[in-house]
C-alpha cells in the first residue's frame, strides 16, 4: 500500500452537459490521456477516476462523468450513475460551455447548494464562445467562483488552481484523527488483529494500516498482537497501555483478557466515529432492541470483496443478531456504491466501518436514514451490543456513552 487510499482523498466530481469538454479538461488538469476525448457526444459512460496529487492541497482523486443531458434508456442509466457521484463529491466543479448555462447548470448547482458543498463554474471552449454579461452576474449574484477556460490548449488551468484550493473545505484541510486524539503524546496504544482467512496475504487490511500510521503521526506508539497473545503480551508490560484497539470480530475474547481499567474498543467503531458520526450509530444500535423475528435488515459494505468462510458481514453478524433477536431476520446485502433508493421498509441498517470510503458518502448515507426515520448502526456498533458489551466498548467516547444510557434510562455518569 504505497499510496493514499481513495478514502482519504479530497473527491472532486466533474459534472455539466455532453460534450461541453468534461473529459478535455480533466485531461489538461492531469498531463494525461485519463478519459476519452471525442466529438461524439455521449462518449463518457461510466465515472473515470484519477487520483493524483495536487499541490498544495494534497491527494485528491476527481471524477468525470457523464452528461447530465443524456436520453434515451441508456442514457438514463449513464444519467442515474453520474448521481450517485452527487453523493461523495467534496468539490463539485460543473464545466459549460462559455455561453451556455441553463436548467441543466442550474439544476447540479441546486443540489450541491442544498447539500452545502462548494461549486466552481468553469465556462469552457471561451475562445468559441463568450460568456454574457447577465451570466456572469448570475453566477456572481450565486456566489459561484468561476473561469474561462480552453481545455484543449490547457489555458484557465492556473486561476482553476487557485480557485480550488480556496473552495476546499475546513474538514479536509483539518482532518480528524481515527484514535490518536484519545492518546496523549508517548501513550501506547495495543493493537488486537486476527489473521484470518479474510486477512490479506502479506499485509494487514486497510483500518488496521490506517490507525497505526494515524497513532504515529499524533507521537504515539502501538503494540499489534493476534488475540491469542493478548494476555501474554500485557502481562510482559510494566505499564498497561492506554488502550486496546481491537477487531471486533475478537471482542469478546479481547475483553475477557483485558483488564477493566484499560479503555477497549474495536477499529470498526474509530472509523464509526472518524467517516461518519459515532452518536447516530449509537442510537441506531438501539433498535436492535426492539428488532422482531421476520424483519428486514440491510447489511452495507463499502467494499466488494468476495466473501470467504465466516464472512463478518454475511454470518457472524447476522448470527448474533438473530441470536440476540431469538428468532430470524430478513437480511439483505448491497456493495460498493449502491444502496437502494427506497430504504423504507428496514428496520436496521448495519454499514461496515467505510475504510473505502470518503466521509462526504457515508454521511450522505446517514442523512438519506434519517430522513427516511430508518436507524443506522456499524459493524462493530452492532457487535458490541449485540453481544452485551456496549459500554465498555463506548469508554473511551463519554459523550456517546453517555447517549446511550440516557436512552436506556441509566444515570449519566457524573
Amino acid at each position: 500500500m504505497q499510496t493514499t487510499p481513495k478514502g482519504l482523498r479530497l473527491h472532486i466530481g466533474i459534472f455539466g452537459r455532453r460534450n461541453v469538454g468534461k473529459s478535455s479538461f480533466l485531461n489538461a488538469l492531469t498531463r494525461q490521456q485519463v478519459s476519452i476525448v471525442s466529438d461524439v457526444a455521449g462518449t463518457t459512460t461510466d465515472p473515470v477516476e484519477k487520483p493524483m496529487e495536487l499541490l498544495p492541497i494534497g491527494p485528491v482523486l476527481f471524477i468525470d462523468t457523464a452528461g447530465i443531458d443524456d436520453t434515451g434508456a441508456l442514457g438514463k442509466m449513464r444519467v442515474d450513475k453520474t448521481k450517485k457521484i452527487f453523493d461523495r463529491t467534496e468539490v463539485a466543479v460543473i464545466v459549460a460551455v462559455a455561453g451556455e448555462w441553463g436548467k441543466f447548470e442550474d439544476e447540479i448547482f441546486e443540489t450541491f447548494r442544498k447539500l452545502n458543498i462548494p461549486v466552481i463554474a468553469v465556462l469552457n471552449k471561451a475562445d468559441i464562445s463568450k460568456p454574457t454579461a447577465k451570466l456572469l452576474m448570475k453566477l456572481d449574484s450565486s456566489k459561484i467562483p468561476y473561469v474561462k477556460a480552453v481545455a484543449t490548449e490547457g489555458k484557465g488551468l492556473n486561476e482553476f488552481r487557485d480557485i480550488l484550493i480556496k473552495s476546499v473545505p475546513e474538514e479536509f484541510i483539518s482532518e480528524k484523527s481515527i484514535a490518536g486524539d484519545l492518546l496523549p503524546p508517548g501513550s501506547l496504544a495495543m493493537l488486537v488483529v486476527p489473521i484470518d482467512l479474510e486477512a490479506p496475504k502479506g499485509r494487514l487490511i486497510l483500518p488496521q494500516v490506517q490507525t497505526i500510521r494515524d497513532i504515529l503521526d499524533n507521537d504515539s506508539y502501538c503494540m499489534v498482537v493476534k488475540e491469542r497473545e493478548l494476555r501474554d503480551a500485557l502481562e510482559r508490560l510494566k505499564r498497561p497501555p492506554n488502550i486496546v484497539i481491537t477487531d471486533s470480530q475478537g471482542f469478546l475474547k479481547v475483553a475477557g483478557d483485558t483488564p477493566n481499567n484499560i479503555p477497549l474498543t474495536s477499529f470498526s467503531i474509530l472509523f464509526a466515529r472518524f467517516k461518519g458520526d459515532l452518536d447516530t450509530f449509537v442510537e441506531g444500535a438501539l433498535a436492535i432492541e426492539k428488532l422482531k423475528p421476520g424483519d428486514k435488515v440491510l447489511m452495507a459494505e463499502a467494499c466488494s470483496h468476495h466473501p470467504v468462510g465466516e464472512d463478518i458481514g454475511r454470518i457472524k453478524i447476522p448470527r448474533w443478531l438473530t441470536q440476540y433477536v431469538g428468532g430470524k431476520l430478513d437480511f439483505e446485502h448491497t456493495q460498493g456504491c449502491d444502496f437502494p433508493e427506497d430504504i423504507s421498509k428496514y428496520k436496521l441498517i448495519v454499514h461496515c466501518g467505510s475504510c473505502t470510503f470518503n466521509r462526504r458518502l457515508l454521511l450522505s448515507r446517514l442523512l438519506k436514514c434519517r430522513e427516511a426515520g430508518v436507524p443506522i448502526t456499524n459493524y462493530g456498533v452492532a457487535i458490541a451490543y449485540s453481544l452485551g458489551i456496549f459500554e465498555r466498548a463506548l469508554s473511551p467516547f463519554p459523550g456517546a456513552l453517555d447517549i446511550y444510557r440516557s436512552n436506556s434510562g441509566i444515570p449519566a455518569r457524573e
